[in-house]
């Protein structure tokens, strides 16, 4: 079964430095059909600003994914963690027992687009880390495990079973993911437009799979989507 998440559906928050789409309940946006998916509690679509960013503020208990899809973000945090993190890069952080951090735009001028998730734990109170995985010259035309329970194939160590993988299409090869029996999945549309089991998604559109033994993407152009394997 599959549920599809149109782009158009998705909560929107305008700030002016900040233009938000939330494909879950966040912040000022309550849908309680929506209050996300199995451990995928937060999926947010930013474009900040230039100049425009996030100050200093607090988390805790919470698993936090950002990939960035075009421009250059700049990473602070209480652990000592200083980053600027560009296009094809995923940075992770458990914000465990507390973490303060600010993600800013690097630039004054352009924007900057990125991916937010929130992945809830496994437990509460772990010891907060930071890491991050490079994928701005990943192959296309295949999966690419950024984050996962065990830190197998090179990927970010995460409190939580969960696998979350970079599919990039270029057109020519399809991309496959087996999803063993009793486990779900969500994909999530970062750029292009593709098709997922026979339906056409693009840009900012996500779907939930339930009972589905494969994901099949297709594109006819570039595109990338972020697969998760959740239970």
């Amino acid at each position: 079964m599959m549920t599809i998440r149109r782009a158009e559906d998705r909560g929107h928050a305008n700030h002016g430095w900040l233009d938000a789409h939330h494909s879950f309940s966040f912040a000022g946006f309550y849908d309680p059909q929506w209050m996300g998916y199995r451990h995928l509690r937060v999926l947010n679509d930013d474009t900040i600003a230039g100049g425009g960013g996030f100050g200093t503020h607090p988390h805790r208990d919470m698993e936090i994914i950002t990939y960035v899809l075009s421009g250059a973000l700049r990473h602070q945090d209480s652990m000592g963690n200083g980053r600027v993190i560009r296009p094809g890069e995923a940075q992770y952080m458990a914000a465990g027992t507390g973490v303060e951090h600010s993600e800013f735009n690097n630039s004054e001028t352009e924007p900057v687009h990125l991916l937010q998730i929130w992945i809830m734990p496994d437990r509460k109170g772990a010891k907060p880390a930071y890491a991050e995985r490079s994928l701005g010259k990943a192959e296309a035309g295949r999966l690419h495990l950024i984050a996962s329970k065990s830190g197998r194939d090179g990927s970010i160590a995460i409190n939580q079973d969960a696998d979350v993988f970079l599919a990039k299409l270029d057109g020519k090869s399809p991309v496959k993911h087996a999803v063993p029996a009793g486990r779900h999945a969500w994909v999530q549309i970062a750029e292009g437009e593709v098709t997922l089991n026979g339906h056409s998604l693009k840009a900012g559109d996500g779907a939930a799979l339930s009972d589905e033994k494969e994901i099949n993407l297709t594109a006819t152009g570039p595109a990338q989507a972020l697969v998760f394997d959740l239970n």
